[in-house]
């Protein structure tokens, strides 16, 4: 039977006064934080990570060593995996990473892990100290025996619909992704062609974006990355594709900076993924520049897209199609103010940081709250008692082993 969720709401305090968490933030390493390019999942813990800052908590980022972060860094390998031409499995190092987390564990109220599952047997005794966000798809079915045996292994999902494959998993709650508030501008005024913007794969289905394009008579741009796993579908399905419709572009992987012109340029997005997509950062990107979501209805999507709002979420080519000849119906300034009610950094940091406490106050864990980024607070807290989260007793003790000095380059910014 699948737990329900914490509720409440909690806070380290002295008095009235709240005091800063100690959090670590564990990231993938096969994109530095926040990505040069591509990386939906490092760019979100770059956004988390500097909210949390910006709040006033003390954060430590684990990542790789080119990451940029105004938390402090524990370096775990020279670079992003991915840009590094003698990596040839990322597993050694990310146990790499994970020795240098146990090494500080009883220095952290808090440890985030977004690394999916590769850290379980290493917290499971102090699971109650801990957050699993899943980024990835929850539908493979080597994954169901897996979080059945670790069932105390306390997770948060980025939507409802990435629970439903897991059902006897520990799941708290739905943390939506957030994007900082000024990083893309409205734009009012667009260009008027339609954007696919992400990885060139037989999931996110850009044969559909060229599909619709084609049918609507609207030009299409597309920026996408090709894995070396799909270097046989682009060449043998993709690029045929866009050599054969002259009102088709294909401009490669883009960075940061070039989001903003690409997708406030934009009359509309094309999501026409054929997978049950945990979430879909492009989408609340898109919705940030004030332009439409046009999206399949899988996965997350219809959590994300507001009907007649932000967007049309469809079924087929020909609705797809319909859509983009609808979307000058939409006002992108209300585009805007949907992204901004529910998907900014502030409002994801928020929600996490009410998970954390309720963690900490369900166990009565002490939290040492005596430094902040090196600076010393002379002060100690502890959280007050409260209902467990299991209902049924099984709630393990912490294990206050002592922390092992880490031969890693720690860096205090």
């Amino acid at each position: 039977m699948s737990r329900q969720p914490v509720v409440g709401n909690f806070s380290l305090r002295i008095g009235s006064r709240v005091l800063p968490m100690r959090i670590a933030q564990i990231a993938p390493l096969h994109e530095r934080v926040p990505p040069r390019l591509y990386g939906g999942t490092e760019r979100v813990v770059s956004f988390l990570t500097e909210e949390l800052v910006h709040q006033g908590h003390d954060v430590t980022l684990f990542a790789s060593g080119d990451s940029q972060t105004s938390a402090k860094l524990v370096r775990c390998c020279d670079m992003a995996l991915r840009f590094n031409p003698a990596v040839r499995d990322s597993l050694p190092y990310h146990l790499i990473m994970l020795d240098e987390v146990r090494r500080r564990i009883d220095q952290f109220d808090i440890l985030h892990f977004h690394v999916d599952l590769i850290h379980a047997p290493l917290v499971r005794d102090l699971a109650e100290r801990t957050l699993t966000t899943l980024h990835g798809r929850s539908d493979l079915p080597d994954l169901a025996p897996f979080y059945a045996a670790f069932r105390d292994l306390p997770l948060a999902s980025i939507s409802n619909n990435q629970r439903r494959y897991l059902g006897n998993a520990y799941w708290l709650d739905t943390v939506y992704h957030g994007i900082p508030r000024d990083l893309l501008p409205l734009r009012l005024n667009p260009d008027g062609y339609l954007a696919f913007l992400g990885r060139i794969s037989p999931e996110k289905r850009p044969d559909l974006a060229i599909e619709i394009a084609a049918r609507s008579g609207v030009p299409l741009k597309i920026a996408a990355k090709v894995d070396r796993a799909d270097q046989v579908y682009w060449e043998t399905k993709i690029r045929p594709m866009v050599d054969d419709n002259p009102n088709v572009e294909f401009l490669g992987e883009i960075g940061e900076r070039d989001k903003a012109d690409f997708l406030g340029g934009a009359a509309a997005l094309l999501f026409p993924i054929d997978w049950p997509e945990p979430f879909g950062l492009v989408m609340i990107e898109a919705m940030a520049c004030g332009t439409p979501v046009i999206a399949y209805r899988r996965g997350s999507v219809p959590e994300i897209v507001e009907e007649k709002v932000s967007g049309f979420v469809v079924d087929t080519i020909e609705e797809a199609a319909v859509a983009v000849w609808r979307i000058e119906e939409l006002d992108r300034a209300k585009v805007r103010a949907e992204f901004e009610r529910r998907f900014t950094a502030e409002r994801m940091a928020h929600d996490y940081l009410r998970i954390y406490r309720q963690l900490l106050a369900a166990h009565g864990r002490p939290a040492k709250a005596t430094t902040l980024n090196g600076r010393h607070t002379g002060q100690a807290v502890r959280l007050s008692r409260s209902p467990k989260l299991m209902g049924d007793g099984e709630a393990q003790r912490i294990n206050s082993s002592k922390s092992v000095p880490s031969s890693a380059n720690i860096v205090e910014r």
